[in-house]
This record gives C-alpha cells, sequence and structure tokens, in this order.
C-alpha cells in the first residue's frame, strides 16, 4: 500500500472514531442516568432505554464501518446512511426521551437551571416545527444540489460538519413534531401536522430531483437506486412519525366520559 493510500486511510478513520467515541459517551451517560433514576424514583420503562441503544447501534452503523466505508464512495450506501443518521436514530433516540431522564437524574437546583435552558430563547427557536424543518429539509437541499456533497467527501472537517448538522436537525425536526419529552412551548397539532405534511413533500420532491439531477460525482445508476431508497425508506420511517403524532392527537382531544351512578 503506497504513503497516500494509507495517508488516506488514516485520514478516513478519524471521522469515524470521533463520531463512535461520542456515541459511546451518549450510551454509557444514558445507561448512568437510568442507574440514579431507578433509585430515586420508579423504574424508568425498559423500552425507552431498548429505543436508545437501538437509536444509538444506527447512528454507529452509518458513521464508522463497513457501511461509512463504503459511502465514500457508493452513493446508495451513503443514502442508507442518510437515513440512518438524520430519521431512523433520530426518532428512536426521541422515544427514549433523554431530556426527560436528564431532569429525573440531576439535582433539584441543576434540574431547574436545566428547565431554564430549555424555556430558553434558542431553544424555543431550534424546537420550533418550522425552523427545524427548515434546518432539516433545506440542509438535505444544499447538500444534494450543490457542490456540498462532493467536497464533503474530500475534507474531513466539512465531512464531520455535515454529518452532525444531518443528525442533529433530523433530532430537532422529531422533536418538535412529537412531543415526547416536557416541551414548554407546546404548539397545536394541527400546526405540527401541517408542517410535517409540507417537510415530507420537500423530503419527497428532493429525492425525485435527485433521481433525475444526480449530484455532482455521483453515477446516475447510484442516484437512481439511491433516490428510490430515500423516498420509500423515507416514507416508512414518516409513517411512523405520522402515526404517533395522530395518537397523541386523539389521546388528548378525545372526549371524557363521565358516569355517574
Amino acid at each position: 500500500m503506497s504513503h497516500m493510500n494509507v495517508h488516506n486511510h488514516v485520514m478516513g478513520l478519524i471521522p469515524q472514531l470521533l463520531f463512535a467515541l461520542l456515541i459511546l459517551l451518549a450510551l454509557v451517560l444514558y445507561f448512568l442516568a437510568v442507574v440514579v433514576s431507578n433509585r430515586r424514583y420508579k423504574s424508568w420503562p425498559i423500552y425507552r432505554t431498548v429505543c436508545w441503544v437501538f437509536g444509538v447501534f444506527f447512528a454507529t452503523i452509518a458513521v464508522a464501518g463497513p457501511l461509512a466505508n463504503r459511502a465514500h464512495v457508493d452513493f446508495t450506501a451513503h443514502m442508507f446512511g442518510h437515513l440512518f443518521l438524520g430519521m431512523l436514530a433520530p426518532l428512536l433516540m426521541a422515544l427514549a426521551a433523554p431530556m426527560t431522564l436528564v431532569l429525573r437524574t440531576l439535582s433539584v437546583p441543576l434540574a431547574r437551571r436545566f428547565s431554564r435552558v430549555l424555556r430558553s430563547w434558542p431553544s424555543r427557536m431550534f424546537t420550533h416545527p418550522v425552523v427545524a424543518s427548515f434546518l432539516n429539509i433545506g440542509g438535505l437541499w444544499l447538500l444534494y444540489t450543490t457542490n456540498l456533497y462532493l467536497l464533503m467527501q474530500e475534507n474531513i472537517l466539512l465531512h464531520l460538519i455535515v454529518h452532525f448538522h444531518v443528525f442533529l436537525a433530523g433530532y430537532l425536526f422529531t422533536v418538535s413534531i412529537i412531543y415526547i419529552d416536557p416541551i414548554p412551548h407546546r404548539i397545536s397539532f394541527l400546526y405540527r401536522a401541517i408542517v410535517l405534511v409540507v417537510a415530507l413533500a420537500g423530503h419527497g420532491i428532493l429525492s425525485k430531483y435527485i433521481y433525475v439531477e444526480p449530484p455532482p460525482g455521483v453515477p446516475a445508476a447510484q442516484a437512481e437506486i439511491g433516490a428510490m431508497l430515500m423516498y420509500y425508506g423515507g416514507d416508512i420511517i414518516d409513517i411512523v412519525i405520522i402515526f404517533i403524532l395522530c395518537l397523541q392527537w386523539f389521546r388528548a382531544t378525545r372526549p371524557r366520559i363521565e358516569i355517574s351512578i
């Protein structure tokens, strides 16, 4: 193996290691928080921990390992990573209710400070459905319709920034549409439903655009498969979000039946 190939291989491993360490840290901290929470309150639901583990798992395979390596040269593999990192992992990790767990774990003074952060204007802004949708869908349009996708493959720092943005924007979008953790600035179900429909349309149109106009440097055959994967794979995850939103809406608005004897 030439010196240049060795250098490229080592440099390619750096972002994977950084991502893997961050994700491992998230897993360990969640488990520690569950232990502390269970000592103070009733047991933390097992299914939430399972959601976190699977969320971390899908985020990990998107950024480190064979799929991540393949994604550098194969757009189809890249799109699998996009679905895992930007849609599936954020949904599973949102269902794990991490903010609720943090509030249960912290001492009362720290929990109050954390609550103030959640109520702050930056938090309100970034978890607003319109802003979160713009960051999420708008970021994808920027990635796939400009030279950003090509530049990302050649620059490690840009590679890190793009992947971090994809995950964070996906998470903010998910928590802005379905409320699992406590949200001090709640927005109506109808408003969130309308924003969700528009965002899904933006995602669907982008996938069709990629099918016709591949990103720079992507072969047409790979772009077609990747676009179909983005369209249909995204639909499956979106259906879950729609189901949860509708279920929450039904539970919040169903009539209370009182039986008088």
